[in-house]
């Protein structure tokens, strides 16, 4: 139908009509009109919001095309909106000029004023920008799903090259995807829709002359290689989205997605991919043989609290382990990975690495008997360790280093909970937040932690003792280069020297902790001043291991995500041999350096006995626990807590052991022979000095070991293959000593069982 016969019917119909109706349309053209009109006004005199990615310059004469909106398409798309019920969603008819406008200038919101402004606004720029610079800064901005913003970050991550790299089939790819990125992502269940869309871009772009025919059918058959997805993700995913995250805290979400901050982080990527390939090195065998089906791995600069990598799972894109969950961030419980600020608190109090504690079965609650040191059954409390057995008296030094669980109980109380807490607060945990929650089994992991802050708070043992806050920032700038935020030391004292000196000696001694873990057990590095401490929490859930040098820390956890429970094996067993590996890889690139000695006991004389070493020094008194010896909140004033309840609990089963009626096991057995004991010497022997002695023991399944070695105070003083697994030593010191036997089983796991003594 021409334009002609159009004109002469629509004047025929006009005229058929009646009056009132010819006069209202004519009202309504005229109000229509009027309002086009004053709308244009408006949109001529409007002032435009300022677009930082445009140059602050008008252009004298811009592109014609046209005005930034086409009518056709916003009523095509208002008219389906209305039938389909959706006003404001569905279609949105909008130009590439009005997205730049909605992105850059307004809100996202779904309004009538919202898109009113946009046509206006749209017109306005067309009249002052050129097509060209609409259209970069359309590119330099557009979504292409998740957080890929830009043409050029798009091109990187879908294929590995810059914009001005792509070939013609890639750049019909990049085209299609932003009108819908996640639908039709490569990595979507729609492909097929992509591949539709971007060959409409093709035809389109041979429709208009911008390319030719062959160059349409060459690149229309091309098979594009897009990257893995995996590797198109981003480099340290979980870093990237904790830095993110702090970004948009503290500058807002539009300021990160629209105003190019750049951010240069403290990541050694080095260091970062290292991490990332031992924790997928060792993730499979960890799952199929301890069921541990995550694992995350975090390392601190302690000298400025820089974090330096950060892995939160073994695989950010395994959705069957919640993989994008960041594991470093998460909380946990940390097990006896905790132990150490309690005994440092200890330390600060007055407390000594030689202080003796009784580890023996011990019944903590005051509702139940003190005699009844084997039920944990609430309202009762008697915590046991690992394997079961108790070594009797023993110093603070061996029971942080072998990581018994009575002694550390007995610490907390003696330092008392707030105590204990509050040292934890100063080395940066903040996640302990109502201490009236927490009880004695704080000591063993009953509060929880992250991965992260842990890390971040053994760094302060390294940094003697100084605090430097963790953080992933160097410089944030804006999109001009203005400096927004810039990295500047912060330390602050949270331990005293002294104190975080004897914490790194104990943690970095290998003979208090080889009865429990064996001389060369993957906490050792030989010739290397190394602490470390591991963690297990009491139901299976978590393994932990801590550890660091004066320039590195790391922290490493292992678990499930949905909290099932691992096979029953310490974490030195389970999780220590992944964080050695990365361990010995990052102390190439940062030496570990030595550890400062922690200074001499000036009053060491003056000290009680308990306090240097001595648990049998009085024998007119009898043997007692330190409660009886010392004032528990001022061990060194010579006053003692003879009237504390906890006394007679702690006390009971040093009489029962004194008296030979309790064994070093926690099932209590009888004297069949059906545990593992020394026979030679008795408990509480007095051996002469400089004359030989014999050493005996039994084990009750000879067949299921391969040797027992006797540590004398710690010193090997020699091993045994066969029962009864005897030698013959000459001591050379003087004083109480402890004697203790270390069975080495086939399984390679090690047994130990000790007796006390003195040498005179």
């Amino acid at each position: 139908m021409n334009i002609k016969r159009l004109y002469r019917r629509t004047v025929r119909l006009f005229s058929r009509l009646p009056e009132w109706l010819k006069l209202s349309l004519i009202g309504i053209a005229a109000l229509g009109f009027f309002g086009l009109g004053s709308v244009i006004a408006w949109a001529a005199f409007t002032p435009i919001p300022s677009i930082d990615n445009f140059e602050n310059r008008a252009v004298a004469q811009s592109t014609k095309e046209h005005f930034g909106f086409r009518p056709l398409a916003f009523a095509r798309a208002v008219w389906t909106n209305l039938t389909t019920g959706d006003l404001l969603g569905g279609q949105g008819g909008s130009t590439i000029t009005q997205q730049v406008v909605k992105n850059a200038l307004l809100t996202q919101d779904k309004k009538v004023t919202r898109k009113i402004k946009e046509i206006i606004l749209a017109i306005r720029l067309e009249r002052i920008y050129t097509k060209d610079q609409i259209l970069a800064t359309y590119l330099n901005e557009n979504p292409y799903g998740g957080t890929i913003y830009g043409i050029q970050e798009a091109s990187q991550y879908f294929f590995g090259v810059d914009a001005s790299d792509v070939d013609l089939a890639q750049a019909a790819y990049l085209a299609a995807l932003p009108q819908a990125p996640t639908r039709y992502s490569p990595y979507g269940n729609n492909r097929d829709l992509l591949e539709r869309r971007k060959n409409l871009v093709l035809a389109k772009m041979l429709e208009h002359g911008f390319i030719s025919q062959e160059e349409h059918d060459e690149a229309a058959s091309e098979e594009v290689q897009f990257k893995d997805e995996a590797e198109a993700g981003i480099k340290a995913p979980h870093f990237v989205f904790y830095v993110r995250e702090y970004l948009e805290s503290k500058y807002g979400v539009d300021a990160v997605n629209r105003e190019g901050l750049r951010a240069i982080t403290t990541l050694d990527y080095d260091l970062q991919k290292k991490a990332e390939d031992v924790v997928g090195k060792y993730a499979p065998g960890m799952e199929a043989n301890f069921n541990a089906s995550n694992e995350g791995m975090v390392a601190i600069d302690p000298t400025s609290g820089q974090i330096l990598a950060m892995v939160g799972s073994r695989g950010y894109f395994d959705d069957t382990i919640d993989g994008k969950v960041n594991v470093a961030t998460s909380h946990q419980q940390p097990g006896s990975a905790f132990k150490p600020f309690v005994y440092a608190a200890a330390l600060e109090k007055g407390y000594t690495p030689e202080t003796i504690l009784f580890d023996l079965p011990t019944q903590f609650s005051t509702a139940c008997a003190p005699q009844d040191v084997l039920n944990s059954t609430p309202p009762c409390y008697a915590p046991t360790s690992f394997d079961g057995n108790f070594k009797g008296p023993i110093t603070i030094r061996e029971a942080l280093a072998q990581s018994l669980n009575v002694p550390a109980v007995k610490t907390l109380y003696l330092v008392g909970v707030k105590e204990a807490v509050a040292v934890a607060e100063r080395v940066g945990i903040t996640t302990l937040v109502d201490v009236s929650n927490y009880g004695l089994s704080l000591v063993l992991g009953g509060g929880d932690v992250t991965l992260l802050e842990l890390t971040s708070a053994y760094s302060v043992f390294a940094n003697d003792g100084m605090r430097n806050p963790h953080t992933a920032i160097l410089r944030v700038e804006d999109m001009k280069g203005n400096v927004l935020e810039e990295f500047k030391q912060e330390e602050s004292r949270a331990l005293d020297p002294q104190t975080a000196r004897q914490i790194s000696d104990i943690l970095s001694d290998n003979v208090a902790r080889t009865p429990e873990f064996g001389a060369n057990s993957p906490l050792y590095f030989p010739g290397e001043d190394v602490a470390a401490k591991t963690g297990t929490t009491n139901d299976y859930w978590d393994v932990w291991i801590m550890g660091y040098t004066p320039h590195m820390a790391v922290g490493a956890w292992a678990g499930n995500n949905d909290n099932e429970p691992l096979e029953k094996r310490i974490a030195a067993f389970i999780i220590a041999p992944m964080w050695h590996e990365f361990m010995e890889y990052a102390m190439e690139k940062y030496p570990a350096g030595d550890f400062i000695e922690p200074a001499p006991e000036p009053e060491q004389d003056a000290l009680p006995p308990v306090l240097r070493g001595v648990w049998n020094s009085d024998p007119g008194q009898g043997v007692h626990e330190i409660l009886y010896w010392v004032s528990k909140d001022s061990p060194r004033s010579g006053g003692t807590s003879r009237g504390d309840r906890q006394l007679a609990y702690w006390d009971a089963p040093v009489q029962m052991w004194a008296a030979g009626q309790l064994s070093l096991s926690s099932s209590t057995p009888a004297t069949d022979g059906a545990v593992f004991r020394i026979l030679t010497p008795a408990p509480g022997s007095f051996i002469p000095a400089l004359a030989p002695f014999s050493i005996s023991a039994h084990y009750p399944n000879p067949q299921n070991i391969v040797s027992i070695a006797y540590y004398l105070n710690g010193q090997l003083i020699g091993s045994a293959t066969q029962p009864p697994y005897a030698i013959v030593y000459v001591p050379t010191i003087y004083g109480p000593s402890m004697l203790q036997a270390v069975a080495q089983t086939l399984s390679g796991q090690s047994e130990v069982t000790s007796v006390p003594l003195t040498i005179q």
